[in-house]
């Protein structure tokens, strides 16, 4: 059999058990979007390696071989983040940058040119940013809506704000190192 007639006859296989491939995936994350990605990603392993199934070898046996591996790493990386989370959390809170300024505060160093550069960031956080400090939504109905722990939320919107002072510095120069009061960069 040729290599294009076995790639093809390879993802027929596949595609006939593409459910039970999903489900096996969904009991294991827990999580509909997060296992389609997994599952499209190992699709995509499985065109580039499909040539490595050997004749007395299952296909359906040796995709499932691809998925937990992909399993594995999905689950590495997870706590790969939560390491570094931590650690970032830990050195936040030794700082006492963990601590959210009050919203009357914030509002009175908003730059105009905020919300000009907050559509630069990335979109997780910009959302963030608006929603907890623009807006004064809570961050622990923030979390709870995100699905992500309070830890998570607090390092991700520390981190949201270095990026907009980083960008805000970039756009405005010195004004954007004394709170942005009375902005004429805008």
């Amino acid at each position: 059999m040729d290599s294009k007639a076995r790639s093809h006859s390879v993802m027929e296989r596949l595609i006939e058990h593409e459910p039970a491939f999903r489900a096996f995936l969904r009991r294991r994350v827990g999580n509909e979007a997060v296992a389609d990605d997994i599952l499209q990603q190992s699709l995509t392993r499985a065109v580039e390696r499909h040539h490595a199934v050997r004749k007395e070898e299952s296909v359906v046996a040796w995709f499932y071989r691809i998925l937990r591996h992909a399993l594995i790493d999905y689950y590495r990386s997870r706590k790969a983040e939560a390491r570094r989370n931590g650690a970032f959390l830990r050195e936040l809170i030794a700082s006492g940058d963990e601590q959210e300024p009050p919203l009357d505060e914030v509002e009175a160093a908003v730059c105009a040119c905020l919300h000009r550069l907050l559509p630069d960031l990335r979109e997780q956080y910009a959302e963030v940013v608006r929603r907890i400090d623009l807006e004064g939504e809570s961050p622990a109905h923030l979390a709870k809506e995100l699905k992500i722990s309070r830890n998570n939320l607090t390092v991700r919107l520390h981190r949201a704000r270095q990026a907009l002072r980083a960008s805000l510095e970039e756009s405005c120069g010195l004004c954007s190192k004394h709170g942005c009061l009375n902005c004429v960069c805008g």
